[in-house]
This record gives structure tokens, C-alpha cells and sequence, in this order.
């Protein structure tokens, strides 16, 4: 059966939906991304690290925004590494855990061994909702870590995390591409603020 669809006109509408979102982000989520970068900027200059964990797509984006610090965002700016860990990638520890003890703690654990006081936990849920986010941003808020949150426009990490910048829309695939352009501009803000003289 041929397709009704005009793949002209979805890829238009596509585009200019996913570019409406995230001008209303320039709208109100200039603040969030501010405290965001400064509890990023706090964790490195106190001698600590970024741990992110998040689920599926946004696996993905913990491990990209990983390598951004620990590498570098664009070849312009070369910098020293900054550590930061993805939670997601370590597939022997995630299903023995998930095995023996359930999916939903194998990010908390990981927060409990790794995680000290002077970093900041990144959790990233689509939905807001994620268990196993839900319960690392819980332990981490228990042992003094910074914790920020991004999320679409529902969920309870949105009051749950100590900074939380929630895409203004319910679609995963549109707040997944607006994830992804707040996670180059925190790794941008970040690494030029520590970083200014080598400009």
C-alpha cells in the first residue's frame, strides 16, 4: 500500500514544530539553563564531577554530553578534559543489578558508590517520570549532590530536582532535539567560563 504522506510537507511541519519549541525555550528557560550551567561550573571548580543517567534516547544524550566535557565541544576551543561520567554505559554492572535487584535502582546505586558531595547528578526523562531517574535524583538530594533535571513540561523531577529545565511540550521526539541543543549550550557556557583565557 503507497503511503498517503506528503514527506515533503511532514518534513516541513516537522521542522518548524521542533523550531517553535525551542523558541518558546528562549523564552522561559534562560533562567533554568543559567542555574543549570552555574551548578555545573560549582561541581568543577570544587574539584567534582558531572554523573548523568537517563534512559533509551536519552542514554544516548548522557553519553554525548559526557564526551563533550570529557573531549571538547568544537575544535575552536581547545581546553583542558572535564570529568563527567555517563551512568548508562557500563552494560555488566546494569544488567547484573537490573537482574538481581531490579531496573529501577541501577542509576541510585551507581549515584551511592560514585557520587561524593562536590558533583552535580543530570537526570534526563522525557516523560519526568522515570523510576529509575526518580530514585538517582532522590539519593543524590540525600547525600548533599547537586541534581539537575531535564524533562518535558510534566513529571515530578520538574519540582523533585534542585534545577530542572523543562522543554515546554509533551513529544518525546521534540523535547529529545530540544535536549540536545540545552546540552551543547550548558557544555558551551560551562567550559568558556572556566576557560576564558583561552579565548
Amino acid at each position: 500500500m503507497q503511503s498517503s504522506i506528503d514527506p515533503h510537507r511532514k518534513a516541513h511541519a516537522h521542522l518548524l514544530a521542533s523550531a517553535e519549541i525551542k523558541r518558546r525555550m528562549a523564552e522561559t528557560c534562560l533562567e533554568s539553563i543559567h542555574l543549570a550551567a552555574d551548578r555545573i561550573l560549582r561541581a568543577f571548580r570544587a574539584g567534582g564531577k558531572v554523573l548523568l543517567c537517563g534512559n533509551g534516547g536519552s542514554a544516548a544524550d548522557c553519553q554525548h554530553m559526557a564526551a563533550e566535557f570529557v573531549s571538547r565541544l568544537t575544535k575552536d576551543f581547545d581546553r583542558p578534559g572535564l570529568p563527567a561520567v555517563a551512568l548508562t554505559t557500563d552494560s555488566s554492572f546494569l544488567t547484573a543489578f537490573a537482574n538481581d535487584c531490579g531496573f529501577e535502582g541501577v542509576f541510585a546505586r551507581q549515584v551511592q558508590v560514585l557520587g561524593k558531595q562536590e558533583d552535580v547528578l543530570i537526570g534526563i526523562s522525557t516523560s519526568g517520570n522515570s523510576p529509575n531517574i526518580v530514585r538517582a535524583v532522590e539519593v543524590a538530594k540525600a547525600a548533599g549532590i547537586s541534581t539537575i533535571a531535564l524533562t518535558g513540561s510534566g513529571g515530578c523531577l520538574v519540582k523533585l530536582a534542585e534545577v530542572t529545565i523543562a522543554v515546554p511540550s509533551t513529544d518525546t521526539q521534540y523535547i529529545q532535539e530540544a535536549h540536545l541543543a540545552v546540552e551543547h549550550i550548558l557544555c558551551e557556557l560551562v567550559e568558556r567560563a572556566l576557560f576564558a583565557n583561552r579565548s
